[in-house]
């Protein structure tokens, strides 16, 4: 199974009306544990920088989730979202144009290998993208080269420790990971990639503790299954979501304010 085409199938659904695809964009807020880690520095980022606009980049921007949370935290930011398919770049273009955005809120298709411009952002976010790349090291180094002095690269990507549920070796669960060309960072191989770069100071943390990886199972992977087994599904999956939805959001809460010793994810700031 692959997540791609339920990305694809979804993305059609909600690209009727822009008020659909802002509701696209709020499930996705709700249901993905990431992006309450990655809300959560980028209040905290906010807040430190006051009402000064910042330059952002969202490298593998996918459906534009998060240039859209970034776009609206401060009327003064502007932000860059790139990504390699061209479908998904006019997609985006277009949507945000719909938004009124396209002064301060644009989509290009690139190559995060060869991507670079020289001090020209004061964040660079990149959600589970760099274990969907195998240079690595030269993406990191184009990252750093992009920030400007004082600027944040914040990456959420999953860890060694079963994030790309390579934990698990059925047929069904071996999808999860036929995307990604590793199964996950430690926290010491990405420092290590992060300092040589030449990163001054990184900070990584689990993410995705117990609390999270329940909730995660409950709410992606056993509806994804479902989903690649039958289309029936998505008939079935509301009331399911409506059941379990309640305990996934509180085991989230929780997981948001533990510390964890481990855990299949991985929030990383690194600082130029």
């Amino acid at each position: 199974m692959q997540y791609d085409p339920i990305k694809r199938s979804l993305g059609k659904v909600f690209n009727a009306t822009p008020m659909l695809r802002v509701l696209f964009y709020k499930m996705l807020d709700v249901l993905l544990l990431r992006s309450w880690y990655i809300h959560r520095e980028l209040r905290k980022l906010t807040s430190s920088m006051g009402a000064v606009g910042i330059s952002a980049l969202d490298a593998g921007c996918g459906f534009g989730q998060y240039v859209y949370n970034l776009a609206r935290l401060n009327k003064s930011n502007k932000v860059l979202g790139v990504d390699v398919k061209d479908e998904q770049v006019a997609d985006c273009n277009g949507f945000f144009a719909r938004l009124g955005m396209a002064e301060r809120v644009h989509f290009e298709v690139q190559d995060l290998t060869t991507f670079s411009s020289h001090e020209a952002f004061n964040l660079i976010l990149s959600v589970d993208v760099m274990e969907h790349i195998l240079e690595d090291r030269k993406v990191f180094s184009n990252f750093y080269d992009s920030l400007a002095k004082g600027g944040m690269l914040l990456i959420s990507t999953p860890s060694d420790m079963g994030g790309s549920d390579s934990d698990n070796h059925d047929e069904e669960a071996h999808g999860f990971v036929d995307e990604h060309v590793r199964d996950g960072y430690s926290i010491s191989d990405i420092t290590e990639k992060l300092t040589t770069a030449g990163f001054s100071h990184v900070e990584a943390l689990y993410s995705y503790g117990t609390p999270g990886h329940i909730a995660w199972v409950l709410s992606m992977k056993w509806p994804i299954i479902a989903i690649n087994a039958t289309k029936l599904a998505f008939l079935i999956l509301p009331f399911y979501y409506l059941a379990f939805m309640p305990i996934c959001l509180i085991l989230n809460a929780f997981d948001v304010c533990m510390k964890h010793s481990s855990g299949t994810g991985l929030i990383v700031k690194a600082i130029k």
